[in-house]
């Protein structure tokens, strides 16, 4: 499940472009140029960075693209989500999301080409994990995603196709790059990584040190129910999540969140909310995701507004911190992978314009 082998420039950590530079002549100045180009002024071709000698830029194209991935459909919602279908190098697809919620912004970004965990309710899954996306492919959703609004995207959610800590280091490679001060400069606590707790792929992001947000896809209150939701991939058990909820708060003094996708008459049951209540404690956050519907299972809706809004009425009555969001972009499959699942079977409409 590796990447392709050759990164683009947008992949490459400051660093990482100032050993290029001194690899080929260049004064140490050059990586600053260089990385502003791609992250600040979000040049997507050489001839565009008009201050770096011809030449340079001719050895730097020979070797590394400044970006690997084309956008071949946009599909804007009437609620203001904005959705992305990229096309890779090797011909994948993967999706990313720009998320309004004013004055925030989000980018919802994606770490794989498919996902191994097969949750009965995404479609990222659908037709199983195809291979890792490297820490370019990750960086461009972000550079592709702001080159179309002139919303200043100030939030990463990395919740999007595939799951995030099977891809531990092109994934903290990335956001590194994302948090560099002469880049994009996120803050850590702008980032949040969504994740279904594969046990070693926490202990590989631990050791990567970042002090990001943590959420933690729960979605049932007993290891019975959430094997039937999140079936694969070697995804935590319920007490392997508490106990890295745990330790993500010794590490880096964060709480994290747990996220629980609300399926009509599967887990948004009364006995549901109160074993959820008795899991999750009082002063632990939890988000409520009324789920977006998916094309391959008809049968699984989100419950009614009023019932969803009850579920969160019954956790906050025992101290629990809850979130209940609305659902975003229905009518342009924003649920995760809906829109490269549906181009895998059928021409989209071309491109929207620059």
């Amino acid at each position: 499940m590796a990447p392709p082998s050759a990164d683009s420039l947008a992949g490459l950590e400051r660093s990482e472009i100032e050993a290029l530079c001194a690899r080929l002549d260049q004064p140490a100045y050059r990586a600053r140029q260089l990385f502003r180009w791609v992250h600040v002024q979000r040049a997507a071709s050489y001839e565009a960075m008009s201050n770096l000698p011809r030449a340079f830029r001719e050895r730097l194209a020979a070797e590394h693209p400044v970006q690997t991935t084309q956008r071949e459909h946009e599909a804007p919602s009437g609620d203001g989500t904005r959705k992305l279908l990229l096309r890779l190098a090797d011909g994948e697809a993967v999706e990313c999301v720009h998320i309004p919620d004013t004055p925030r912004h989000t980018a919802c970004l994606s770490t794989q080409v498919g996902c191994g965990v097969g949750c009965i309710f995404c479609a990222s899954g659908a037709e199983g994990v195809v291979r890792n996306l490297s820490s370019g492919e990750i960086v461009e959703q972000y550079l592709q995603l702001q080159a179309g609004t002139q919303d200043r995207l100030r939030n990463v959610v990395v919740m999007g196709i595939g799951e995030p800590l099977h891809n531990v280091p092109a994934l903290a490679k990335a956001l590194r790059i994302l948090q560099d001060p002469e880049g994009v400069d996120l803050g850590a606590r702008r980032i949040t990584v969504s994740t279904s707790g594969p046990p070693r792929g926490f202990e590989q992001l631990l050791r990567e040190g970042l002090r990001v947000n943590l959420a933690l896809s729960l979605h049932a209150a007993s290891d019975a129910l959430r094997s039937r939701l999140v079936p694969g991939g070697g995804a935590g058990t319920v007490a392997d999540l508490q106990g890295m909820a745990d330790r993500w708060f010794e590490a880096t003094g964060r709480d994290v969140t747990f996220e629980y996708v609300l399926i009509q008459g599967i887990n948004d049951r009364d006995e549901d909310a109160e074993a959820l209540a008795r899991l999750v404690g009082r002063h632990r956050n939890i988000n409520l995701i009324p789920m977006n519907p998916v094309s391959f299972a008809p049968a699984l809706v989100a419950p009614l507004p009023e019932h969803c809004k009850r579920f969160a009425d019954r956790l906050r009555r025992d101290g629990t911190v809850v979130n209940l969001r609305r659902q975003r972009g229905d009518d342009v499959a924003a649920a995760c992978g809906q829109l490269r699942l549906h181009s895998k079977k059928q021409p989209l409409p071309p491109p929207a314009p620059s």
